[in-house]
């Protein structure tokens, strides 16, 4: 199998998974494809070392969470200046998901950043701990901090949805 084929055989194994995560990282679908879709151009000039790692996917994934963290800031500074000349706008754009996804999104939006990002590759991508801290360059225990905070939020979110709907 050429090396070509191979990365073929890789992004087609992987893409979809990813996506999905990263829709849940970042609240946006297109967005996500975006950034999985760098991830693997920049995984595609570099395959030659990367597929020699133990598990490419992680790389990909981290440069993946990387892309959307640099699209959220740059998208940041940019409303910032908008705000600057414009007043807020409340419009929210439409998502385009089934309604579990937008709950599921809704409840995760919540979060701080780093625990969203954790508890997305977490329950959504069904990453272990140690795959997750690979992804994120964090420690084991960083990651279960993380993951714990995280289902504390979710938990008390849920609560209180369960409050005002009962």
């Amino acid at each position: 199998m050429t090396a070509e084929q191979e990365f073929d055989d890789f992004f087609l194994a992987h893409f979809d998974d990813l996506v999905r995560s990263l829709t849940a990282i970042t609240g946006d679908s297109e967005r996500a494809r975006d950034c999985v879709q760098e991830a693997f151009i920049r995984a595609y000039a570099r395959w030659t070392r990367i597929r020699r790692y133990h598990r490419p996917v992680i790389w990909v994934r981290r440069v993946a969470i990387n892309v959307g963290h640099d699209m959220h800031r740059a998208d940041t500074r940019r409303r910032r200046r908008e705000d600057t000349v414009a007043p807020v706008s409340t419009d929210h754009r439409p998502i385009e998901q089934a309604t579990s996804d937008l709950r599921l999104q809704a409840l995760l939006e919540q979060l701080s950043p780093r625990q969203r990002t954790i508890a997305a590759l977490f329950y959504v991508e069904d990453l272990s701990v140690g795959e997750i801290a690979a992804s994120m360059s964090l420690s084991e225990g960083a990651v279960k901090f993380h993951l714990n905070r995280a289902r504390a939020a979710l938990h008390s979110l849920l609560d209180r949805e369960e409050v005002s709907h009962g």
